[in-house]
């Protein structure tokens, strides 16, 4: 058998545990059940793409059933960008399913998540399978549908049945958007199969309405700025291990698509289409980091961080399409690895960090940071793979986000080598923008780490909280190694993406594992390598070294003092710094420009006893200058057009006329 027909296997067991999941949901076994069963497919399934991966296939496995269209059927194929892909979808599938053998037991309606949570493994499965137009909206939609029923799980929590009312609309729209890209490649003659349209030879015109189109479709998914404001919002309400299989995975499979269609399908790149990449990924990249490092809820936080790490990659993409338009093969080959790289790496530090919002929620029932505090002596397991999914995202070695970054400013530095000078000056600037985004991460994540599990209880659920289960431990824990195995050993990570550049760009990165102690050097030694290895062994030692020393050589006696109180005389909790007080100095700076920021102090006069009252108002550009214009003009021809239902038989059937006779006439005119 082969290795698609294996996989199709696996997406059909998915779907058979939703299907059971809906019969016993409400039963008190059916979290294990569920849970044990996705977590057993998806190591299956992950187990057979990653030897399919590391075996570097010469060629495709392919599938076609009696489905679909009529007259083509519905087609599946496995091949290294698919390959790639499908490993990330089943180890976030399998992480999270493990996750949710704990977390689920504190799910207050199962039934509304059980049923819904394979189906949305499965659907994300066939859309990285699917090798016609059909099939992969087909499983498009799917995907959509399953995760928008668990995004709305929890409807009667205040904000969720707008969050996904607002995910359902910007779904329909990215559809939309597929659904006529790939009838532009499908061409006159309507073949939908991507063999006829890697066949096809699109003119430059219909290029750049398919890639416009792929950036409204994919791009929606994703959380590419302007298309992102569904993202914040949908993300915190689903359950904690569905938020990081939205945020760590399925804005994956959004930018396989882009892949799949631009690098794969469309054909050879203009240097112009990279400039529109590189812009909108920078615009994404800085002010997804600066939403970000304003918010105070968790897990909003995290979800405006994606947004943040979707503009990087797709900053890598449009390097990798401007570089492969010069024909510059080993520079495309490094952006392009550093793109891969970087979706493998945000999926584990991003679920991770998904993971321990969540063991922060079920311990003390707390999203907002300003009611957190002191957890690092009460959770401290947590605490730990916490600030490892920290460090990670904030791109600091020896850990994996340093790597793909690194990789990626390294295809920068090759841009004098491009010949136009648009991209000469466009490629530095958008460096500049995501060395920005690199530092205000950092910053956001000291603020997320510190305000919560650092200094005091604010609120006395936290006073009272405890560790979480082993099974949601065990999955944190699983992918914190994975964040330092892959940010150690690149090399072999590297190596393995190599099959993927080769079938998209012709070329691949040298090969890696063979450089001494473990290096990986992207181009030549003369430019530059790196060894997370040595970085990893010299802060291990260094460490271990001055711990010896001081417990050796310094006093052991015990002292204790009281904790700063920030000049006031009564240690409060409430003289720490706030999650708000943190981004105060980034708020002055970017603030104005970005969300058009007013900050309104009342100070008591002398003598006066009422307190000092500090009113801060943002707003957010693109929902008041895009959305909300568009859905108030929606609003108001609803209401005019409402009374159109309440008219008689008459009047209707002579609408019905006029609306034909007007039909005829265009079509009597048509040229």
């Amino acid at each position: 058998m082969s290795a698609a027909a294996l996989l199709l296997g696996g997406v059909a067991a998915l779907l058979g545990t939703a299907a059971l999941a809906v019969v016993v949901a409400r039963n008190g076994a059916a979290t294990r059940l569920i849970y044990g069963s996705t977590l057993g497919v998806s190591a299956v399934v992950f187990a057979i793409v990653a030897s399919h991966l590391t075996s570097d296939p010469a060629g495709a496995s392919v599938v076609t059933l009696p489905l679909g269209l009529p007259w083509i059927g519905a087609h599946f194929r496995l091949d290294p960008l698919s390959t790639f892909f499908l490993v990330v979808v089943n180890l976030g599938g399998a992480a999270a399913s493990l996750y949710g053998l704990g977390y689920g037991r504190h799910e207050p309606a199962p039934h509304r998540v059980l049923p819904f949570f394979p189906a949305f493994l499965a659907g994300m499965n066939l859309v990285v399978l699917a090798d016609d137009a059909f099939t992969f909206l087909l499983s498009w939609e799917f995907m959509s549908l399953a995760s928008w029923a668990l995004v709305m799980a929890h409807h009667r929590e205040k904000d969720n049945a707008r969050a996904g009312y607002i995910y359902l609309v910007m779904a329909s729209f990215g559809t939309l958007a597929l659904l006529l890209a790939f009838g532009l490649l499908s061409g006159p003659g309507g073949n939908y199969t991507f063999d006829a349209m890697r066949a096809a030879e699109p003119n430059q015109f219909v290029a750049a309405a398919v890639l416009i189109l792929m950036l409204l479709g994919a791009g929606s998914k994703a959380g590419l700025v302007p298309l992102h404001v569904w993202l914040p919002l949908a993300h915190p309400a689903a359950p904690s291990h569905v938020s990081a299989l939205m945020s760590g995975v399925m804005t994956k499979v959004a930018a396989y698509g882009f892949m799949r269609v631009i690098f794969d399908l469309l054909g050879e790149p203009t240097w112009w289409s990279s400039v529109v990449v590189l812009f909108l990924g920078g615009l994404t990249a800085v002010l997804g980091i600066l939403y970000a490092l304003m918010e105070k809820d968790l897990k909003r936080l995290l979800a405006y961080s994606t947004i943040e790490n979707i503009g990087f990659i797709f900053v890598s993409l449009g390097l990798a399409l401007a570089f492969e338009a010069n024909a510059m093969p080993l520079a495309s080959a490094l952006a392009l690895t550093a793109a891969l790289f970087h979706i493998l790496n945000h999926s584990f530090f991003k679920s991770l960090l998904f993971f321990g919002a969540g063991a922060v929620l079920t311990a003390t029932g707390e999203r907002d940071m300003e009611k957190l505090g002191g957890l690092i002596h009460r959770m401290p397991l947590t605490s730990f793979v916490f600030l490892v999914g920290c460090v990670s995202i904030s791109a600091l070695p020896p850990f994996n986000g340093f790597v793909s970054e690194w990789l990626a400013f390294q295809a920068i530095l090759q841009s004098p080598d491009l010949p136009q000078w648009g991209l000469k000056v466009m490629v530095p600037a958008v460096g500049g923008l995501l060395a920005l985004s690199a530092a205000l991460a950092a910053a956001c994540f000291v603020k997320a780490f510190g305000i919560t599990f650092l200094g005091r209880p604010r609120t006395a659920a936290v006073e009272h909280a405890h560790e979480v289960d082993r099974y949601s431990l065990a999955a944190m824990f699983a992918l914190a190694a994975l964040c330092l195995l892959a940010g150690i050993l690149p090399g072999l990570v590297i190596d393995n993406l190599s099959s993927v550049t080769l079938s998209l760009v012709g070329n691949r990165m040298p090969v890696q594992m063979a450089q001494p102690w473990l290096s990986i050097v992207p181009i030549a030694e003369s430019r530059s390598s790196y060894n997370g290895l040595l970085v990893f062994l010299f802060i291990a030692v260094s460490a271990s070294l001055a711990a010896y020393v001081i417990h050796r050589f310094a006093s052991r006696a015990l002292r204790r003092g009281p904790a700063w109180g920030c000049g006031f005389p009564d240690i409060s909790p409430a003289a720490q710094y706030s999650a708000v007080s943190f981004a105060q100095p980034i708020r002055r700076v970017f603030g104005t420009f970005a969300f058009r920021a007013t900050e309104k102090v009342e100070m008591p006069p002398p003598g006066a006893t009422g307190p000092a009252r500090l009113d801060v108002e943002m707003h957010d550009p693109i929902w008041e200058t895009f959305y909300r214009p568009i859905a108030g003009a929606i609003g108001f021809a609803a209401e005019r057009l409402n009374h159109l239902q309440f008219l008689t038989i008459r009047r209707y059937l002579t609408l019905v006329f006029l609306y034909l006779v007007t039909l005829l006439l265009v079509l009597a005119l048509w040229p």
